[in-house]
């Protein structure tokens, strides 16, 4: 019989795509993360929206760094009462947000602290958490629910100014970037945009941003002339492990090795 796996953590501004074998609940008690399902863009968990994520359905996030957030990951077979509970199941049927009412959001912060203090309740703590949420979106109205519509639908195809936006991408590379930014430079709202930027793109808004923040990396590691640290600090890494792991995983390659590589001239 396989546990649940709550956590309470911090979601900093790497940038992670990926799918998994289990379900997930996100819950924030503080901060913001931009998160984005299957594609869909303009989506953020808050205190006051959250996030269910089916097993195997393709996500990516990027935290502000300053959230707390609980993540609760649920074993798609293997756990007796959840194999047996309908209930529970129909939560994950289909990857949404939903919005946070104030008393969940109080319920999530006390669950927080109640881990912190006794881990070993882990398993208990986590099913109180999914029971509320259970019983909270039967009882709230259809209009609570948030994201169930494709976010692309009605979206007018419409070019985007991409010399524009790298211009600005490249200026502010050092900084924390958000996908409103980015639309508002384009006067679009962030979901249209986020619709937009992928239809002509091909990625999203915040994988295209990774990805400009590598490429002007490996420019700067293979001068050799700065640090690693100061590499990662310069393209808006919080420190240089983070920056280390996203260059290894899109480069396939670590920076240190990169830098020892000799230069083609």
């Amino acid at each position: 019989m396989l546990p649940l796996e709550l956590r309470s953590c911090n979601l900093d501004h790497e940038h992670v795509a990926h799918s998994h074998d289990h379900h997930q609940l996100i819950l924030a008690t503080s901060g913001v993360t931009e998160l984005a399902l299957e594609g869909q863009g303009g989506g953020h968990v808050t205190s006051r929206r959250g996030c269910l994520i089916p097993c195997s359905r393709a996500h990516e996030y990027q935290g502000d760094g300053n959230n707390c957030t609980l993540v609760l990951d649920i074993p798609v077979t293997g756990f007796t009462s959840l194999d047996k509970d309908a209930g529970i199941e129909r939560l994950f049927d289909t990857p949404r947000f939903f919005n946070v009412p104030p008393g969940l959001n109080q319920l999530a912060h006390s669950l927080a602290y109640q881990l912190e203090q006794y881990p070993a309740l882990q398993n208990e703590i986590a099913m109180l958490l999914l029971r509320a949420l259970e019983v909270y979106l039967q009882d709230s109205p259809a209009g609570s629910l948030a994201g169930s519509q494709p976010a692309g639908a009605g979206c007018v195809t419409q070019r985007l100014d991409m010399g524009r936006l790298n211009a600005w991408l490249d200026q502010h590379l050092a900084d924390e970037v958000r996908v409103e930014q980015l639309a508002g430079l384009c006067a679009l709202s962030p979901g249209h945009f986020h619709v937009c930027f992928r239809d002509m793109v091909g990625m999203t808004p915040l994988a295209y941003v990774q990805r400009r923040r590598l490429e002007h990396a490996r420019t700067l590691v293979q001068q050799r002339s700065l640090s690693l640290g100061h590499v990662a600090a310069l393209v808006g890494f919080r420190d240089q492990g983070s920056f280390s792991r996203a260059y290894r995983r899109y480069f396939d390659v670590p920076p240190s090795r990169d830098r020892q590589s000799p230069l083609v001239i």
